[in-house]
């Protein structure tokens, strides 16, 4: 485990800096805020980072009460890592950095690496400030798919692969769209009117999409 550093400011800013300032720490929340995750998981999905330095940040995060590992039963019998609820708490952090972020998103680059579920918090943003309501939705694009429980106070807030069960709604689009939403250039309303955006699903949800 890293020694912490601080910055010795008595500052809130500069003292949640000293907990997730660290390279990686935020991303690795994002995975997180998934579910749990297994090691070898979040080391696929955060393409760049050494096994090292992932462990480290893993190590530091319990320390610190951002996650905590545990054990699972048997058939998965394998460790995982999980955010606790003062983990969960950088939900908004992230979103507004995410909102921060669209300016400087720009064209993808031959070295980015791209995970279909990278889309999901912004697409979470962009429904919410819709206001429709709560529910489960799954997005769909060439890429693989996603979900989300928008409006969701506890547990994970999105997760890799189709819906658990019968989606409140189900969203097929491209990943042409969805980039074009993450960079704030076009709104889910207006890219369900343009039919970028193909809406199914009978709940609330679904509707109202469709009612855009």
């Amino acid at each position: 485990m890293s020694p912490r550093r601080s910055y010795d400011q008595y500052c809130s800013a500069a003292r949640a800096l000293d907990t997730v300032g660290d390279r990686w720490t935020l991303l690795i929340v994002r995975e997180l805020l998934a579910g749990p995750r297994r090691y070898s998981d979040l080391h696929a999905d955060l393409p760049g980072v050494s096994t090292d330095v992932l462990a480290s940040r893993l190590k530091d995060m319990e320390r610190d009460g951002l996650a905590t590992r545990r054990r699972l039963p048997p058939p998965g019998a394998a460790n995982v890592y999980e955010l606790t609820p003062r983990g969960r708490e950088l939900l908004p952090v992230l979103q507004a950095l995410g909102a921060w972020g669209e300016a400087e998103l720009g064209e993808l680059r031959p070295t980015d690496a791209v995970r279909a579920h990278w889309f999901a918090l912004p697409m979470l943003r962009a429904l919410r400030d819709r206001g429709d309501g709560e529910g489960l939705v799954e997005v769909r694009l060439e890429e693989g798919h996603f979900h989300l429980n928008v409006g969701a106070e506890d547990g994970p807030v999105y997760g890799d692969g189709p819906a658990p069960g019968e989606p409140d709604a189900r969203l097929v689009l491209d990943t042409a769209t969805c980039t074009a939403i993450s960079r704030g250039d076009v709104g889910v309303t207006e890219a369900v009117r343009d039919g970028r955006i193909e809406v199914t699903g009978d709940g609330a949800l679904a509707k109202a999409l469709r009612e855009a």
